[in-house]
């Protein structure tokens, strides 16, 4: 049987099973172009993160712009000049290119990441919740 092209544009999938495969990166320029959740333009990530879980090091010199909002739990954005602490569900924080970022999860914490564009070179070889 072939499948259709609008068969193909269609993914039914879970966060906490597809997410550990491209560390959290569910979207984005890294999946296979054939992929309906290969993109260019746009990249999300599902975070789970135990209580004390904290960002190695932080991010320098990034080139895109980030949306990271919390879905459950108490998780800390760290930024140059300020601390962000998301606390209810919904709560998010925006930042634009050269941002420098780090995060800290004070309770377990799920959050998901959304930043554009997808650029090669960086979701796979940079780590952390963005």
């Amino acid at each position: 049987m072939t499948r259709s092209r609008k068969q193909s544009e269609i993914y039914v999938g879970n966060a906490d099973v597809d997410a550990p495969g491209d560390r959290g990166w569910l979207l984005g320029y890294f999946k296979s172009p054939d992929d309906p959740r290969h993109s260019t333009d746009v990249e999300i990530k599902w975070g789970r993160h135990p209580k004390g879980d904290r960002r190695e090091q932080w991010v320098h010199g990034e080139e895109r712009t980030a949306l990271l909002m919390l879905i459950s739990g108490r998780f800390h954005v760290e930024l140059p000049d300020r601390t962000v602490v998301l606390t209810t569900p919904g709560d998010y924080v925006l930042w634009g290119p050269g941002v420098d970022h780090s995060w800290v999860a004070e309770e377990p914490s799920v959050v998901v990441t959304v930043r554009w564009p997808s650029l090669p070179g960086y979701a796979l070889t940079h780590s952390g919740a963005s």
